[in-house]
């Protein structure tokens, strides 16, 4: 099958996707590769492939939830990409964690339906934890660059303007420390195709504290502080 929003051509997309959800956020990434080039960008998916540490990488937007993100997953590896970091942002639901550090996430947990009955044809739950390998990795690689970190499972929503003090209390009562929108999907739709994955996401905003947000001056140099770290854990 050929994609259908994805117009890059084979060849062009690395084994290795950094993905993000912000084609804003993909372009400032793109700048950290060598002699990066623009594979795509129908449909506002922007897409560039060059170097990293001497490994070739794709950099690709994945757009906003669960079937935005399946879409770009699936087409991204009919070109042949078969590892993914999603690099995003997320609202911590818990008060100690502040706006700018970091979350490696070790699980999703999501409401049944939608997509995921779609994919699996019956509201069975699936585990939706990513790769270890590569989640160690990213551990591993944000402790050598001295970044404040948490590792936890996160609740993926489907609704952005549902979330408020009270939901922050819901989910992270059950074990959650952080709300995003695409992970839970990343995960089980890896573990589905046989594709590895993983995440690591900057803390935008806290539920906890009553929605504190950061800057948008501020988000772009922690997203950039911990861009090489999440391309080292890619690349290595």
């Amino acid at each position: 099958m050929n994609p259908v929003h994805i117009l890059a051509k084979k060849g062009e997309i690395s084994e290795r996707v950094l993905i993000a959800g912000d084609p804003g956020r993909v372009k400032l990434l793109s700048t950290l590769l060598e002699s990066p080039k623009l594979v795509n960008e129908n449909r506002g998916f922007l897409i560039y492939t060059g170097k990293y540490n001497g490994e070739l990488v794709s950099i690709a937007t994945h757009g906003i939830g669960g079937p935005s993100i399946a879409i770009v997953l699936e087409e991204l590896a009919m070109l042949g990409a078969r590892t993914f970091i999603r690099y995003g942002t997320t609202g911590s639901l818990v008060p100690y964690i502040n706006v700018g550090e970091y979350v490696i996430v070790t699980g999703a947990s999501y409401n049944q339906g939608g997509l995921f009955y779609q994919y699996f044809k019956e509201n069975a739950c699936i585990g939706a934890t990513p790769d270890f390998e590569l989640t160690n990795k990213l551990v591993s690689s944000f402790s050598k660059k001295g970044l404040r970190y948490y590792v936890g499972n996160v609740f993926s929503s489907d609704a952005f303007y549902a979330e408020d003090e009270e939901f922050a209390k819901k989910w992270s009562s059950r074990g959650n420390i952080a709300v995003e929108m695409e992970c839970a999907t990343l995960f089980a739709l890896s573990k589905m195709r046989e594709w590895k994955s993983a995440s690591v996401l900057v803390v935008s905003d806290n539920l906890a504290k009553g929605g504190i947000w950061i800057s948008k001056e501020e988000l772009e140099k922690r997203v950039m502080d911990g861009a090489q770290a999440v391309l080292d854990a890619l690349t290595s």
